[in-house]
């Protein structure tokens, strides 16, 4: 049986068609936001790999219908969705067709929120960006962890302290690693596999929640490392700490020995 035909006889497929929606994807966030209410409280917002704007589509029905509900003008809300792709119109959303790599993207990003002469920063950046699967799945994986690494370099860039982070990832053997890493940036991170995710697929969606970049930290050195940029990247700066997996003080191979700990 071809795609299509299984894609006829998926219910969520069949429900983002009948409610306006562009892909089956929508239910994905809708379901990690019954999860976690990742839409409480935010009035900015960012779609990175946004094509073909299914999930911008939610923002912008979710954040104006509860800035209506608590009597707050719609023009309060912004919304901007980032993609390599053209994307079609989406009523509320600003478009932006450019790299997450790219640090004159995030300052795109920022300009749609400035306010006079004052900056403001997203409560809220979500990506649900994924390559194009091999089929060869340490492959995938480590590809998807790279797109994850870029979404979440622009991320330090557009995020306010105390936003939150929700992005897809590929469970694996190195995850638990990813993890780590976020939690340099967030002290709850957390992982949901929404219902509307299909049983066979290993995706899931890491959410982080609480911004706060360690002290020195620098968000342009991080998406240099993103963009494959690594000379521009000062060496002493903060990117990730150091993570020690298992007993480092047993056998030294360097010396052919055991490792000291003493002065």
């Amino acid at each position: 049986m071809g795609k299509h035909s299984k894609d006829k006889r998926d219910i969520y497929y069949r429900r983002a068609k009948e409610e306006g929606w562009r892909a089956r994807s929508a239910y994905k966030l809708l379901h990690v936001d019954e999860e976690f209410d990742l839409f409480g409280g935010v009035t900015r917002a960012v779609d990175l790999c946004a094509a073909p704007g299914s999930w911008s589509q939610v923002l912008a029905r979710r954040l104006r219908a509860n800035a209506a509900a608590a009597g707050t003008p719609a023009d309060d809300v912004r919304i901007v969705a980032v993609d390599l792709q053209e994307m079609a119109p989406i009523e509320g959303v600003a478009l932006i067709q450019g790299d997450i790599t790219s640090a004159a993207t995030a300052q795109r990003v920022l300009a749609e929120f400035r306010e006079g002469d004052g900056e403001r920063r997203a409560d809220l950046v979500v990506c649900d960006g994924a390559p194009d699967v091999t089929g060869m799945h340490d492959l995938d994986e480590y590809i998807q962890a790279q797109l994850l690494l870029a979404a979440l370099a622009i991320t330090t860039a557009l995020l306010r302290p105390g936003g939150t982070f929700v992005a897809k990832i590929f469970r694996g053997k190195d995850v638990t690693l990813l993890y780590d890493q976020l939690k340099a940036f967030f002290p709850e991170v957390y992982v949901a596999k929404p219902k509307s995710s299909r049983t066979s697929s290993v995706e899931a969606f890491v959410v982080g929640r609480g911004f706060a970049p360690p002290p020195g930290f620098d968000a342009a050195a991080l998406m240099a490392v993103a963009a494959g940029d690594a000379a521009t990247a000062d060496a002493g700066r903060l990117l990730f700490p150091f993570v020690a997996c298992g007993d480092i003080g047993g056998y030294d191979d360097a010396t052919g020995g055991a490792a000291s700990t003493g002065g």
